[in-house]
């Protein structure tokens, strides 16, 4: 074969790889405003845009092959923010301070500490006009000061008004916006992404200044990423780093598909595998942040599993899918609606359920008193059962103690253990005790090693049966301490001074 043969293959088949890199451009995709800034979303209902109904289709011109994102970038950058987070933390200004031996010898707090600055790097994306963020609650988690930069290099302090442990989502509002008007951005409808998409990430990577990089969706309702109540991530292999937390996951239209989230990686650094949570998921906490509400989401009232083979063999299915229900919560809005132990959900209102994160998530983006169509199999049976979502009871006021004066366990706050708490902690819906929901920093409790999700059974051989008993007991003062409790799923007894 003569080098001009080869040279002719080579180009012909780096033609077709640039092809289907840019299979879906932003000409083919609906039409682009490719000179104006994002639709401004209008509190508390954010924009949202209606499902593409374009046709997926291949490059068929060398004009096509060189089409660009930059259009789509351009309208979509202004309301990608820079986030930075202060963080006040003490340093032993002695370097002997942490050793065992010089602290016993020259005695707890002998040492001095001083305070040292921290600043953490992320990225968040505008939601609303009026100045509110979307970010990632590990962003901004206990810092001190929160301040954002806009891509024209506009700063804004700003307030954090929500941070959602369950969803790893933080809402932040502009301090002192103005007259200035944010380019917010529009929210897609997630539930439309397909494999092989391409979408763009854009955020502040290691700090170096906002960056968009481009890839595909590489796979949906991704699980086991990261610790979260509500885990149903979208992979894609466009570059994410650190520093692109918060950003935002856009596709070629210009709409919010996703808040980028964490990475798959053994070096720091991107190997194609990044996560973000569903732009479905994220509307809901945005629209929380908005209205200045709290997040208020459904409570099913039953324990899943997933379907793994065996249990699949067992129940006649053909395949492995599903969440098989292992407990159902007395009185709750499962048991109302009619399920019970045994019973495997199959879909909900339509979509397919492979399993309980899948299920959970599906259920959390339902409003509150929406009736949802639940495929249930019992028995080998499919049915529909149409379930009303209703939300977790709301706390008493009795259900809750603080501690605080001279006591032991002052500085501890904890809740009476309902059906609804025990299951998002994983707990008996018959457990008893009371469950430590804060501990201050540095009290007699902290001090004392108490420790959040403590489940506290008894002090002084006392049961604590409620939060009323617990509040009675622990504001006693007597010489020693017999406390009961359960951490980790293991019981343990201690005696500790009074």
């Amino acid at each position: 074969m003569s080098m001009r043969t080869l040279l002719l293959a080579a180009a012909a088949i780096a033609v077709l790889a640039v092809g289907g890199t840019l299979a879906f451009s932003p000409w083919n995709a609906p039409s682009v405003a490719q000179n104006a800034a994002p639709a401004v979303a209008v509190a508390p209902q954010l924009s949202v845009a209606p499902p593409s109904s374009a046709v997926r289709t291949v490059p068929s011109s060398d004009g096509q092959v060189k089409l660009s994102f930059a259009p789509v970038v351009k309208a979509v950058s202004p309301s990608v923010v820079n986030v930075y987070a202060t963080h006040i933390e003490q340093q032993a200004a002695s370097p002997f301070a942490n050793d065992p031996f010089f602290s016993r010898f020259f005695g707890q707090g002998q040492l001095q500490t001083r305070p040292r600055e921290s600043q953490a790097l992320g990225s968040g994306v505008i939601v609303d006009a009026g100045g509110v963020i979307l970010t990632n609650r590990h962003v901004i988690e206990n810092a001190t000061d929160v301040r954002i930069a806009l891509s024209d290099g506009r700063e804004f302090a700003v307030d954090v008004v929500i941070e959602d442990a369950q969803t790893d989502l933080a809402v932040l509002r502009v301090r002192t916006p103005g007259d200035a008007v944010f380019p917010a951005i529009t929210f897609a409808d997630s539930d439309s992404l397909a494999v092989g998409d391409l979408v763009l990430a854009i955020g502040n990577p290691f700090g170096v200044g906002q960056t968009v990089t481009s890839g595909i969706v590489s796979a949906l309702a991704r699980t086991g990423v990261e610790r979260s109540d509500y885990e149903f991530f979208i992979q894609t292999d466009a570059a994410i780093n650190p520093g692109n937390s918060g950003g935002a996951l856009v596709d070629l239209d210009g709409h919010l598909v996703g808040i980028n989230t964490a990475i798959y990686s053994q070096s720091g650094g991107s190997v194609g595998i990044g996560f973000a949570i569903p732009a479905n998921m994220a509307r809901l906490v945005a629209e929380a942040g908005i209205s200045g509400g709290q997040i208020v989401r459904p409570w099913f009232g039953a324990k899943l599993q997933a379907v793994n083979a065996d249990i699949a063999a067992s129940l006649g299915m053909v395949a492995p899918h599903g969440a098989l229900i292992t407990e159902v919560a007395p009185n709750g809005p499962a048991a109302r609606a009619g399920f019970a132990s045994g019973d495997v959900i199959l879909s909900v209102d339509g979509t397919a359920v492979d399993d309980p994160s899948g299920f959970n998530f599906r259920l959390a983006t339902k409003p509150i008193g929406e009736t949802a169509a639940l495929q249930r199999m019992r028995a080998g049976v499919d049915d529909t059962v149409n379930f009303t979502v209703e939300a977790a009871p709301a706390i008493e006021p009795s259900q809750i103690a603080v501690i605080s004066g001279n006591s032991r366990f002052s500085g501890t706050s904890v809740e009476q253990i309902d059906a609804a708490i025990a299951e998002v902690k994983g707990l008996p819906y018959d457990a008893n005790g009371v469950i430590v929901t804060a501990v201050e920093k540095d009290s007699a409790a902290d001090q004392m090693g108490l420790k959040v999700d403590d489940v506290i059974l008894s002090l002084n051989d006392v049961p604590m049966d409620s939060a009323k008993a617990f509040a009675a007991t622990a504001s006693q003062r007597t010489r020693t301490w017999q406390i009961i409790l359960q951490r980790d799923g293991r019981v343990t007894r201690s005696i500790v001074s009074g």
